[in-house]
């Protein structure tokens, strides 16, 4: 148990090394156009693949159930441009019907 503790350590050395990193960058550079590009790709890229693991995967397998229907079901109230409150209802909505289904 107390090699978990180095490694948890180690990962809080890297992320505050890194968020610290972000202060050195100088002035000139982030005023570059392609900057906001890339890190504007960066975060949707980086919050899209957190949405489909964390509703596709269930440890290490692959699943199709009741979240998936809440994804799809959120993204088109999404689509069309109901307020976010609206989208939340709308997927929990869908994936209560959809394990009151069996799923």
């Amino acid at each position: 148990m107390s090699e978990m503790w180095l490694w948890v350590l180690g990962a809080c050395a890297i992320a505050y090394l890194t968020k610290l990193s972000g202060h050195l960058v100088p002035e000139t550079v982030l005023e570059q156009p392609w900057v906001s590009t890339v890190s504007a790709g960066m975060t949707v890229g980086l919050l899209t693949s957190l949405v489909v693991v964390n509703t596709a995967v269930t440890g290490t397998t692959l699943v199709v159930d009741a979240r998936l229907a809440a994804l799809l079901a959120a993204g088109i109230a999404l689509w069309l441009k109901a307020p976010y409150v609206v989208v939340v209802l709308v997927g929990a909505v869908a994936a209560a019907l959809t394990r009151l289904a069996g799923w």
